[in-house]
């Protein structure tokens, strides 16, 4: 298949392209790089543009002639959406939008959507399922499952096959250090700690050691980047016109801040100073997956996904190849 990768140059979007290269697909990257990296450019065609700019979009869907779409062009910043909310809506609602109704102008009819855990906000349950009552508590949280919404519209109404994944805690690195993580601003907690490891950064900060959770500090389910590109690659099969589908994309076990930065001082042989803070708001005590579904619809299963892995790879990336690879 020829698949257009919208946000293609970023974190999981280049790891997704090396995955459907290897697949025997051919990636087109289609990327602003407002956020995203020309390094992480690797795998396929590139075309430079916005979401929000039909006739660019157009032009390049024209031009590839693409089987499919996977959409990762958003902003995924939690409190950057709180301080500029219109500005997530116009990014990520009004790309979207731009996205499918060119689609359907172009007669491409498939489409993998990045969503996120964020649609489910404080959950009344655990582990979470994709039936999970949906009630973000954060602009971007709301956008991605009005993102949703509209898929669903659009294939009821217009024949759209589309397949939503909600991820929960995306880390680690490409085994080979082709690509890897790179924010500005770091906001993820695996390369925060191993930046405090390198000395980058004085500390770590944990906001919050009195959580109802063995050692009191939050727990989150951490999938490894690699495994959620092979779960997009693995979702185009199940792109069938006229249904939508969403599948969350984690292990089912949770790890502790704490523990967290127990194995990256183990892997990294580093003292990483941990400096104590209040709680933030908002910050529920433990988010874990239920991915059965994942795993019968998509014929899917982390493989990659230990704490271990994923900070080795994560540290590999930090230590060993970035350098040579972002220029």
């Amino acid at each position: 298949m020829k698949v257009l990768v919208a946000g293609g140059a970023g974190y999981i979007g280049s790891h997704t392209c090396k995955a459907l290269a290897e697949a025997g697909h051919t990636p087109i990257v289609y990327d602003s790089l407002h956020t995203g990296h020309s390094w992480a450019i690797k795998w396929g065609a590139f075309e430079r543009g916005d979401l929000n700019d039909a006739a660019t979009l157009g032009a390049v869907l024209k031009r590839h002639r693409p089987d499919a779409v996977i959409n990762f062009a958003a902003l995924a910043y939690v409190g950057d959406s709180v301080r500029e909310p219109n500005h997530y809506y116009r990014v990520n609602v009004g790309g979207l939008l731009t996205l499918i109704e060119t689609m359907r102008a172009h007669d491409v009819g498939a489409m993998v959507f990045s969503s996120s855990c964020a649609t489910y906000g404080e959950p009344d349950r655990q582990p979470i399922d994709e039936d999970t009552r949906q009630f973000p508590i954060s602009p971007y949280g709301r956008t991605k499952l009005v993102g949703e919404m509209m898929l669903s519209d659009a294939c009821a109404a217009h024949g759209l096959g589309a397949v939503a994944l909600r991820y929960f805690n995306a880390a680690g690195a490409d085994a080979a250090g082709e690509t890897g993580e790179e924010h500005d601003p770091e906001t993820h907690l695996i390369p925060l700690v191993l930046q405090a490891a390198a000395g980058v950064r004085p500390h770590i900060s944990i906001f919050g050691s009195d959580y109802d959770t063995p050692d009191g500090t939050c727990i989150r389910d951490y999938i490894h980047v690699t495994d959620l590109a092979a779960a997009h690659v693995a979702a185009l099969s199940v792109c069938a016109p006229g249904k939508f589908a969403a599948f969350n994309l984690g292990t089912g076990t949770g790890t502790s801040i704490n523990e967290i930065i127990t194995h990256a001082c183990a892997i990294t042989g580093k003292n990483i100073p941990v400096v104590p803070a209040s709680r933030r708001p908002g910050d529920p005590p433990r988010l874990v997956a239920n991915a059965s579904r994942a795993a019968a619809g998509l014929k899917w299963r982390p493989l990659h996904s230990t704490p271990e892995n994923i900070i080795e790879t994560a540290w590999r990336w930090m230590t060993e190849h970035r350098q040579r690879v972002v220029k």
